[in-house]
């Protein structure tokens, strides 16, 4: 006889409806991913941004079963294996930028990918003389005693965009005191008025979106200058525009009128001057 699926504690339904009552609250939820993600910096992370959003953090099944009570059963397109809810009334993009600038810097561990090129600077360390002058050597880190502590001597780099770190080097560079890998929340998705924004989308490369708005306003100003086009940004450029060019016409047409009268005068100096230069002086006297 089989038996049947056990039955959900009390404890656990309670979760899930709360869970479900507070996806309902807000207008934008995630999911943000916690696999290898350190505690302390998801407490950073959340201390920093507790004014704008709330993360809650729960079982896989919880959550799912909370996100299918919901009006946002979209969220279940994109669940992950260690999951967590981000619940807030930002905009995606707003919230998502805060949360991408919130970074924090931890040591490297073996296996972890350089983010950046890795670089060990020249200069003191906090390191006494001894065998650390031969590890940072084997590592070709040129290193020498200065002041009763352990120097480096130049500029190295030590890991180029995308190196996996050794374990050699983790221990290198935590000895050393650097923290070369940044820390974020891993955010996978964010749900608003039943879209789905996923990190490539929210990821936006915010000052060429500027530029490439200020690049297509001013094409635009341009085309309608060219063509004419009446509108309460182009009327008083047009304007100006049409001044300069019938002034232009009468002065090369040699009207007569208040407008360009100045001008005529002064155009007929000049001619009289450059005349008057091509006379011989001797003829002028």
């Amino acid at each position: 006889m089989h038996k049947g699926r056990a039955q959900p504690s009390d404890e656990k339904v309670k979760e899930v409806d709360e869970i479900a009552e507070l996806i309902n609250q807000y207008p934008v939820v995630g999911l943000m991913d916690l696999n290898k993600l350190p505690a302390a910096c998801l407490q950073r992370a959340k201390h920093g941004l507790a004014n704008d959003m709330k993360v809650r953090i729960a079982k896989k099944t919880v959550i799912e079963r909370a996100i299918e009570k919901s009006d946002k059963k979209e969220l279940l397109e994109k669940m992950i294996n260690q999951p967590a809810l981000i619940l807030t009334k930002e905009n995606p993009f707003k919230i998502y930028r805060k949360i991408d600038k919130n970074r924090s810097k931890v040591s490297a561990k073996p296996g972890d990918v350089a983010p950046e090129e890795i670089i060990v600077n020249a200069g003191p360390t906090d390191l006494p003389p001894g065998p650390a002058i031969s590890t940072l050597s084997a590592a070709k880190i040129p290193a020498k005693v200065e002041g009763g502590k352990i120097a480096v001597i130049r500029d190295v780099v030590v890991a180029k965009k995308g190196d996996k770190i050794t374990p050699e080097l983790a221990s290198i560079l935590n000895m050393l005191k650097l923290k070369p890998i940044e820390i974020a929340l891993n955010v996978v998705a964010l749900w608003e008025g039943g879209m789905l924004f996923t990190k490539d989308v929210l990821a936006v490369d915010e000052t060429k979106i500027i530029g490439d708005m200020q690049l297509s306003a001013s094409r635009a100003f341009n085309l309608a200058m060219h063509v004419g086009w009446v509108s309460k940004e182009t009327i008083r450029p047009l304007i100006v525009k049409a001044f300069l060019n019938a002034k232009t016409l009468g002065i090369e047409a040699g009207v007569i009128d208040s407008g360009v009268i100045g001008d005529l005068l002064a155009k007929g100096k000049r001619q009289a001057e450059a005349l008057e230069a091509l006379i011989p002086t001797e003829q002028k006297t």
